[in-house]
């Protein structure tokens, strides 16, 4: 096996690395969800809009949506702890402009800067703990507890928010970050020790600039459109701009030898169809949680504390059931996970969008336990299989692309839905209307996205394995990606018989001083004679 990433100091404790990196995305994932539970109260206080609450939710996730892939290469060029702990300081000294905000435009810009400390934090989180986790098997638990603990904080905004919001009005949902931070910089600081991966690309400078304004001005179109007309001259001319800077985005990456997005990662289709897979992940539940708190106080007359314990359903669900669902992915598979974890929200949201003003709360409660738990079941193992993908000497960027795949739907889920309802109301529908119309789109989204992953996943066949006895010169996979329900199984056999190897999805050059094809990826860390190329980051031949 190739050298690892350098590391300074001793190995670190791995159950304070995995408390401090679950923790710290802990905080980054609440304040996803804390956010909406106060809206209301928001909405009365600082006299806005819709549109308004939209730019508050979006202001961060699309920062944090953005900038991810590119946090993702500093941890390992400059350091996973080092860049880690700077991205918890800045949320936490940006969660205390939110809560100090006097006007909708100071709130939004302590929102970008919480975002930007998020997407700093966030894949440097996952990178300190694949490191610190080399045995594929291993790898493939912590990953599950890391997604699966620290996801439950998307799960208890709701009800954080309701009660903290109801007690002390919504500047609190920011200031529950300050001891959060406090604790994480103290212990970070004395028991965390640094690691990086020394042949990390250089960042992509135009590549994360074209990837911020493409999808900004997308969201500004959606956003926006409602309010303006979907035909007035601005918004046609933001989705045209949009359209232009994501072609340019994808024609620079092409181009370039260390993209911010190697495209060629996707030709591996695990990797592809969790990425993809996380995107309705995050336009379902963030769309859909976006107007929770709003149904229960706008149609059904709860209070903001009412509203956000109304919640608790789906909050326990994805409590109970988050932390095992990395557990039932190693012994069931990727693809009977995700895709019984996707039918099961798509159902419960459906379910929701049948909800009306005078419907009672016991036939509200299951809809959302069952949306929860389907939420749930899809988190984790979708994390695992994207960094499983590609091996843990890129798991900053493996982290990054799953963790942007999945804000970049957050953005896209309440922009669009918040469209949905727009569209309703302008056509002389109620709001609650516009709420069942929201909550029935996001549902039927998801069930197709099942769909398409279960047969997706299933359609991935065994990848061929390559010999590593002897000097000779690898042979090219030319087989289709690993199948994904068999890679735990490829996993422990490699763990357990040291003359297996793991697969190579190829291609891959005969010796380190090739120049790579454009646009190929990474290969999968293999054993000797292959080595790392220390010019170009990609596995080769050690043979000449």
């Amino acid at each position: 096996m190739a050298a690892s990433p350098v590391a300074s100091g001793g190995r670190p404790n791995r159950a304070v690395l995995l408390a401090v990196t679950c923790l710290g995305q802990f905080m980054v994932l609440l304040d996803n969800t804390i956010v909406g539970a106060a809206l209301p109260d928001m909405q009365h206080r600082l006299h806005t809009r819709l549109t308004g609450l939209q730019w508050i939710v979006d202001a961060y996730v699309l920062l944090v949506a953005m900038l991810l892939l590119s946090g993702g290469v500093f941890a390992d060029r400059f350091g996973r702890k080092r860049v880690y702990l700077a991205g918890v300081a800045v949320f936490t000294v940006a969660s205390v402009v939110c809560s100090l905000a006097p006007s909708l435009g100071w709130l939004i810009v302590g929102r970008v800067l919480q975002g930007i400390g998020a997407a700093a934090s966030s894949p440097a989180s996952l990178a300190l703990l694949v490191a610190a986790h080399p045995v594929p098997q291993e790898r493939v638990k912590a990953i599950g507890l890391w997604a699966g603990l620290s996801g439950i904080g998307l799960a208890a905004g709701p009800v954080a928010g309701g009660v903290l919001t109801d007690a002390f009005g919504w500047p609190a949902v920011f200031l529950v970050n300050l001891p959060i931070g406090a604790v994480l910089l103290l212990v970070g600081l004395r028991r965390l020790d640094e690691s990086r991966n020394p042949s990390a690309p250089a960042i992509d400078i135009p590549g994360t600039a074209l990837s911020v304004l493409g999808v900004g001005v997308l969201t500004y179109g959606l956003i926006e459109g409602g309010a303006r007309g979907w035909t007035s001259p601005v918004i046609l001319g933001c989705f045209t701009a949009a359209a232009a800077l994501l072609a340019a985005f994808v024609a620079v990456e092409a181009r370039r030898s260390a993209p911010m997005l190697p495209l060629g990662l996707f030709r591996q289709r695990l990797f592809t169809v969790s990425n993809t897979a996380m995107v309705v992940v995050g336009f379902a539940l963030m769309g859909s949680s976006f107007f929770f708190s709003q149904f229960f106080v706008y149609v059904q007359g709860s209070s903001i504390l009412r509203a956000g314990l109304q919640t608790l359903p789906l909050s326990l669900a994805m409590v109970i059931v988050s932390p095992y669902a990395g557990r039932l992915a190693a012994r069931h598979g990727f693809r009977t996970v995700v895709t019984t974890g996707l039918a099961l929200a798509g159902l419960g949201l459906v379910a929701l969008g049948t909800v009306h003003a005078d419907t009672g709360y016991g036939n509200v409660w299951w809809r959302l336990a069952v949306a929860g738990t389907g939420f749930a079941l899809t988190l984790s193992p979708l994390t695992g299989a994207a960094v499983q993908a590609v091996g843990p000497q890129e798991g900053g960027l493996a982290s990054g692309v799953s963790s942007t795949t999945r804000q970049i739907g957050a953005v896209l889920g309440v922009a669009v839905l918040g469209a949905v309802v727009r569209a309703r109301q302008a056509g002389g529908s109620s709001f609650e209307t516009g709420l069942d119309s929201a909550f029935l789109v996001a549902g039927a989204v998801t069930l197709v996205t099942a769909v398409f992953t279960g047969l997706g996943l299933a359609r991935s066949g065994p990848a061929k394995p390559v010999s590593a006895e002897g000097p000779a010169a690898p042979r090219r996979s030319t087989g289709p990606d690993p199948d994904p329900d068999a890679v735990t199984a490829s996993d422990k056999a490699s763990d357990s018989s040291p003359s297996q190897t793991e697969a190579v999805p190829g291609p891959f050059p005969p010796h380190p001083g090739h120049t790579p094809p454009r646009g190929e990826a990474p290969c999968h860390p293999i054993r000797p004679p292959f080595t790392r190329c220390p010019r170009t980051s990609v596995w080769c031949s050690s043979s000449p």
